[in-house]
């Protein structure tokens, strides 16, 4: 770049990567002329969609149209199993938009943003555009440690981030903790929650909406690309007070949630049969991989979510190249601030059974051979 065109960016966004997504099925069957490739690499509901939702977005008849942006109905039954009104519930393009919007709303540059180490990267990421100053706080045993990070708030912090369960690692905190935590964190601090993952997790783990109904300053979120298979239509929503539902709702864009989305997600919330079996397929798989690296003698994190992770005596870069020679795609913790690990997305039991082999396969080599710094 030239340097008169250097300039132009804003001081904070030089050194800034772009988010890189995880290996295509395509670009393995590329590279290596595996025709069938196992994907376990972004947390991807392996039963594939809601039919629910497949048979709704079949009835659209068009979409020439601005859908209506307030989406009512949508609104209404997702606060329902909470008894919330319309006004509790934001609406985005995936709950990434919804990040965004909070730090477009409450972050001025040079606020402090306090977020665990390793997290998901979009927090980071988000708090380097809004030019904030990141507060990373190292998990303990893979699990955020909340009283670490009820120490590092300051009087300029404006966004505390819970990931619940939290991305790379898959561990939750446990609901007293979490409640405890919020209960002592200043008011004036907004506690965001994001709980992707939380149809995965167990019934002791903490559901948000009892922290918001404590604490004002609290934004839950949620999506419909686990759980219910939607990770095409890109939609994620966020429950929170009245107040902080309309200074999210002032900074977003006009139909951000198209027809398509809207359509899928509202027949898909009623499609109790997909996602028992959607749990039901994660319990085993979960039961599963944790059976195969226990035999193997490999360490993971116990998981409340749709993946694991796990320790490989080797460099994380390195297992995971190997086995995408073997066609199975996996995401190595060296792009995740988690080196040693790989993040490995529950499949079918076939699936895992794939990768568990593989894993096996290489292990040797890998145990033989000292791993570099």
């Amino acid at each position: 770049m030239q340097p008169h065109m250097n300039r132009l960016l804003r001081a904070t966004l030089r050194s800034f990567a772009p988010y890189k997504p995880g290996t295509s099925v395509d670009e393995v069957r590329r590279r290596f002329g595996i025709e069938n490739p196992v994907k376990l690499s972004q947390n991807e509901n392996p039963l594939g969609s809601s039919p629910r939702a497949i048979a709704a977005l079949h009835a659209i008849s068009t979409l020439s149209d601005y859908v209506e942006d307030e989406h009512v109905a949508l609104k209404r039954r997702l606060a329902l199993p909470y008894a919330l009104e319309n006004e509790n519930v934001i609406l985005g393009h995936g709950s990434n938009e919804l990040v965004q919007l909070a730090f477009i709303a409450f972050v001025d540059p040079g606020d402090e943003v306090v977020i665990a180490k390793p997290s998901f990267s979009l927090f980071r990421k988000d708090a380097q555009v809004a030019g904030a100053a990141i507060l990373e706080v190292p998990l303990r045993d893979g699990v955020h440690d909340l009283n670490a990070m009820l120490a590092a708030v300051t009087p300029r912090t404006k966004l505390v981030f819970v990931c619940d369960p939290n991305n790379p690692t898959g561990t939750r905190v446990r609901r007293e903790d979490l409640l405890n935590f919020a209960d002592r964190l200043d008011p004036g601090v907004l506690l965001v929650l994001d709980q992707a993952y939380r149809e995965y997790m167990d019934a002791e783990g903490a559901d948000g909406v009892e922290v918001l109904r404590r604490r004002e300053a609290t934004l839950v979120l949620r999506t419909a690309s686990k759980i219910y298979g939607l990770a095409s239509v890109r939609f994620g929503y966020g429950y929170g007070s009245p107040q902080v539902v309309s200074w999210l709702d002032r900074v977003r864009l006009p139909f951000n949630v198209g027809r398509p989305a809207a359509a899928a997600v509202l027949a898909a919330l009623d499609d109790e049969e997909f996602v028992a079996r959607s749990k039901a397929n994660n319990v085993a798989g979960k039961a599963q991989l944790m059976a195969g690296f226990a035999r193997l003698e490999l360490h993971a994190y116990p998981s409340a979510a749709n993946f694991i992770a796990v320790e490989v005596p080797t460099q994380a870069d390195t297992a995971y190249e190997a086995l995408l020679e073997r066609g199975v795609i996996v995401r190595s913790g060296d792009g995740l601030s988690m080196p040693g690990r790989l993040r490995v997305s529950i499949g079918t039991p076939q699936e895992n059974e794939v990768f568990l082999a593989a894993l096996e396969a290489l292990l040797p080599q890998w145990r033989l051979a000292p791993v570099r710094a």
